[in-house]
């Protein structure tokens, strides 16, 4: 029973130094062994074990209290019972370690598990956060060009209001001259008729 206790304190001490140390691909290596651990069947194995553990130890621990009880009623413990006691003594202190050790591997576990989460999580929010960068470049990229084109649009318009200016000002000063020369027409025409009216008059 104690060789084996030694074997199972063992076993679970290389467990927590894997789980605490990475060692090339190890830790991955518990880590999947521990998780199919706890499909299936593996929750109620462990639970009974752990159950039949702690059975054991108050066990032990019983039996430690009753010779330490015989003792003191008989003033001195018998080589026998300090072999029993020394026996039971390292079977509860054994059985103890190793159901702390079984504890501290299930927590180590639980939270590289949730640490293993968190990072994937990491690199999921840093692949969208690339993603949106790249989205937001290239958004620049597009305002940048929609910009300038407007900006070249905003030039040409310009320059056809001043094209129009221009034609609205040639223009004006086309039908000033109209003007101008249906005024004149209108003056050359009326002395026109006051030559041919004196001319009438020299004639008669």
């Amino acid at each position: 029973m104690i060789q084996l206790l030694f074997l199972v304190l063992f076993a679970e001490g290389v467990i927590a130094l894997l789980l605490m140390v990475k060692i090339g691909p190890l830790r991955e290596l518990v880590m999947k062994s521990l998780d199919q651990l706890q499909t299936g069947k593996g929750p109620a194995t462990v639970k009974t074990i752990a159950g039949t553990m702690s059975v054991i130890l108050a066990s032990s621990i019983t039996s430690i209290l009753k010779i330490q009880n015989k003792g003191a009623k008989l003033g001195t413990l018998t080589p026998m019972d300090q072999v029993l006691w020394r026996t039971h003594l390292l079977e509860a202190s054994l059985i103890g370690y190793s159901l702390f050790l079984g504890f501290v591997i299930d927590r180590l576990h639980h939270y590289l598990q949730k640490v293993t989460g968190l990072r994937a999580e990491h690199q999921h929010l840093k692949k969208k956060e690339e993603k949106a960068l790249k989205e937001i470049k290239l958004l620049q990229e597009e305002i940048s060009n929609l910009t300038e084109n407007l900006n070249k649009m905003k030039l040409t318009w310009e320059e056809k209001d001043k094209k129009v200016l221009l034609a609205e000002a040639h223009v004006a000063a086309l039908q000033k001259q109209s003007e101008d020369l249906l005024l004149e027409y209108d003056r050359l025409l009326e002395d026109n008729q006051n030559l041919q009216s004196q001319n009438l008059v020299y004639r008669n």
